[in-house]
Parts: C-alpha cells; sequence; structure tokens
C-alpha cells in the first residue's frame, strides 16, 4: 500500500468547471503505477473505515474459505467481474499467496556431532541474514538504530547462503550448509483472518455511482459468473457495509416511529379519517425534496433519509394545526347555525374552509421563509462537513415548499371533500343537538 496526501487549493481557486470527479479522473490518467490500483479517498474518512472494517475503500469484499489457493483464484475471478461493472473506479485484489520464503531447516543430529545445539546456528542466522541492533546513534531530537547483518552480495542467493561460515565450540569453521537444508518456498505474503476463517479481501473504488444500486448489481453479477466453492463466502463491507445496517435500523425505526405518530394524532383527533387525511397526503409534502435532490443529482443516503425524517416531522405539524384551526371554524360556523336554526350547506363549508386557511397563511408563510432561510447558508457552505450537511438540508429546502402548498391548498381541499360526503350528517347531528338543546 503507497498512501499519499493531496492538498487540495479552495475551490474559487479550482478551473470553472471542475468538479471533484473530474478531478479523480484527471488524476487517475495522470497517475499510474504498474500493478497498484488508485483509490481516491478522504483520509480520515478512510482510518475510521479502515478501523471499523479493514477495507479502505468505500467497498469491499471479503472472501473467507479454508485454502488460501482457493481464496485467490475466487478472488481473481470476481476482481474481474468488479472491473466490467459500470461504475467501477479501480478493483484490486490483495494477492493472499505469493510470497517467497527462505526455509532454513536445521538438522539437529549433524549439528550434535559438531558441538552445536539449535540457538547457536539460529544466532547466526539472526545476525548473519535478519541483522542485529547492537546500538543506538542520537542525533538531536532524532534516534537510529544501528544494524549490523552481512552484505547483500552474500545474502543474495542460496548458494551463498549455504556457504555462510559458523564457528563450532571447538573453534573449527564450518559451512551453514553442513547442518541445515536450506531451500525457496513459495507462502503467502500476509495472512488475514476474521471469524476464525482465512480471508482474502478486494478494494473497489467506485466512480459516479450510489453504493446500493451499484453494489446490488456487483452481487448479481458474482451469483451469475462466479461459483463458490462448498466451505467458501463473500461478505460485502466497507461504507456499504455502514449503509446495510443503517437501513436495516431504518426499517425498522420507521414503521415504528409512523405507527407513533398515528397513535398520536388519533389520540389528538379522536378521528380516524382526520388521521388517514395527515398520513395520506404527507407523500407530497416529501415530494418537493425528492425533486431538490433530482436537480441537484443526490443519491440516496443515510444523510438524505435523516432530512427526509425531519420533513416529514415538521410536514405534519402543520398539517395537524391546519386542521385544527379548520375544525375550529366549523365548530363556530356550526354554532352560529344552531342559534339561527339554518342547516349547514356547501357554500357555508366553503367559507368555512377559507376562513381557518386564511388564519394559517401567515404563520405557515413565516414558518416556510424560516426554515428556508436558516438552510440556505448550510446548502451554500463549502466547509468541513459541507456535503453531509447538505444532503440532510436539501430535502427540507426542497420539501418545505411542497409542504407549504400541502398545508394551504391540499389539505384545506381534502377537507372540504370530506366534509361534503358527511354533510347530510353533520346536518342530522346539529339538528339533534338543537332539539335536546329546546
Amino acid at each position: 500500500m503507497v498512501e499519499t496526501v493531496v492538498m487540495l487549493k479552495p475551490r474559487s481557486e479550482w478551473r470553472p468547471g471542475m468538479t471533484t470527479e473530474q478531478l479523480k479522473t484527471e488524476l487517475n490518467n495522470v497517475v499510474k503505477l504498474p500493478g497498484v490500483a488508485n483509490a481516491w479517498v478522504m483520509p480520515i474518512k478512510t482510518r475510521i473505515d479502515m478501523l471499523a472494517t479493514g477495507i479502505k475503500t468505500p467497498v469491499g469484499v471479503k472472501i473467507a474459505g479454508p485454502d488460501l489457493k482457493v481464496i485467490e483464484e475466487i478472488g481473481g475471478r470476481i476482481e474481474q467481474v468488479v472491473k466490467q461493472a459500470p461504475g467501477t473506479a479501480s478493483a484490486f485484489f490483495e494477492r493472499v499467496t505469493g510470497g517467497r520464503y527462505v526455509n532454513i531447516d536445521i538438522d539437529r543430529v549433524k549439528a550434535a556431532r559438531l558441538g552445536l545445539n539449535v540457538q547457536d546456528i539460529q544466532d547466526v542466522i539472526n545476525t548473519a541474514i535478519g541483522g542485529m541492533n547492537v546500538t543506538e546513534t542520537v542525533e538531536g531530537l532524532e534516534r537510529y538504530p544501528v544494524n549490523i547483518r552481512y552484505p547483500q552480495s552474500i545474502r543474495d542467493s542460496l548458494d551463498k547462503l549455504t556457504l555462510l561460515p559458523v564457528v563450532t565450540p571447538s573453534g573449527a569453521r564450518i559451512a551453514l550448509g553442513d547442518v541445515t537444508e536450506i531451500s525457496i518456498q513459495d507462502g503467502p505474503p500476509m495472512i488475514k483472518s476474521e471469524n476464525a476463517r482465512l480471508n482474502g479481501w478486494i478494494y473497489i473504488d467506485t466512480d459516479e455511482r450510489d453504493l446500493g444500486s451499484y453494489v446490488s448489481e456487483l452481487q448479481a453479477r458474482v451469483r451469475e459468473q462466479v461459483q463458490l466453492p462448498p466451505g467458501y463466502s463473500v461478505a460485502w463491507s466497507g461504507q456499504y457495509e455502514y449503509m446495510v445496517r443503517a437501513y436495516e435500523r431504518l426499517w425498522i425505526v420507521g414503521p415504528v416511529t409512523l405507527m407513533i405518530i398515528i397513535l398520536l394524532l388519533y389520540i389528538n383527533f379522536r378521528s380516524l379519517p382526520e388521521v388517514l387525511i395527515i398520513i395520506g397526503t404527507l407523500p407530497f409534502a416529501l415530494g418537493g425534496g425528492a425533486w431538490l435532490l433530482y436537480l441537484m443529482d443526490y443519491n440516496l443516503s443515510v444523510a438524505v433519509a435523516v432530512g427526509f425524517i425531519a420533513l416529514a416531522g415538521v410536514a405534519a405539524e402543520t398539517a395537524v394545526i391546519m386542521l385544527v384551526y379548520l375544525n375550529l371554524a366549523l365548530n363556530e360556523r356550526l354554532r352560529k347555525l344552531k342559534q339561527s336554526g339554518d342547516p349547514l350547506t356547501l357554500n357555508d363549508l366553503r367559507e368555512v374552509v377559507v376562513e381557518g386557511a386564511l388564519v394559517r397563511l401567515r404563520p405557515k408563510t413565516m414558518t416556510v421563509t424560516v426554515i428556508i432561510a436558516g438552510l440556505l447558508p448550510i446548502m451554500l457552505g463549502t466547509g468541513t462537513g459541507s456535503e453531509v450537511m447538505r444532503r440532510i438540508a436539501a430535502p427540507m429546502v426542497g420539501g418545505m415548499v411542497s409542504a407549504a402548498i400541502l398545508t394551504l391548498i391540499i389539505i384545506p381541499a381534502v377537507f372540504l371533500i370530506w366534509k361534503n360526503l358527511r354533510l347530510e350528517q353533520i346536518n342530522k347531528e346539529l339538528f339533534l343537538t338543537r332539539e335536546v338543546s329546546t
């Protein structure tokens, strides 16, 4: 792994029309190293991802199984499948085999004949080949260890290693090959394990695609083109793992929260139709947020979901207040009609709806203006964390416009239609109430 931190200039100094994605594309065209795949990610975010999942790219594939050679074959096939998928900026399978090791097997019988024990021979190997720190040099505030070992010219081949001198307790000088068998063998450069199983990891960097649809497509391609032997499994990790966990929680918290809201609304109104009016018209309020996300080319993410949850809460609150004012206006009109003895007509309902909606016009306009004015600095900001905050604020900004239309137009219209359908029933109740009063 070669890590380089690129310090970006302020966006005001970028070329006109330059975006982060275009910058990554240009860097990919310039920075090309054989055998190395580029992954352009934020340093701090990468540290957090590596600590939590071990994957330092937006998407990672963890292949688990009992045999590293089979894991190597599976990883190579998945790497080729991933590279062919649209939206893949880079894919690199970290090879779990291919390391070269010098094995020195000590012949204990031969060593014993010469008066040597295993520790004596290992000390020679450790010092001559691996090196030994004999002292430390201090240069100001810097400290450097001093390591002594044989020159590279002596350590660069098996034949030369075989001829390394070993001094016996009797003072005789023998070759290392006289008491050992030296060979080069293949092996894993690094062994990774997770959940007590051997692992091989694939690092994937995405290009202008949301993680959800991208990983779903990759999973389908891998299922179709890569057959896993028994005992082997594939797990998708990285930032995608966070997203899956968040969506799983939202699928639980969302319906539970909705049921609690419906219960609270029913306790407040004691009327199921009014609760259905609020819940049924709520998607219209969320439409403005969806349109603004589409215009700003934002993908669905956890931050966007949080913004929609906040928008739904504000839209439901304003719809409740509108229904309260409409009911107050209707009750006041029914009180006057009860005194005059006249029935409630459709024109009366229209006047009630206009009167109740007009009372809410100024407060609703002020609410929308204040919320949008408060969120605009977040939408226009470019500081640290602004990318996440903009995705939280975008549904609120766009949704407040549609929520205002919902509260001032849709809710009164639905209320008028509902009360018009119950007009006969309302007049019967009004007539009975008048008789009881008489």
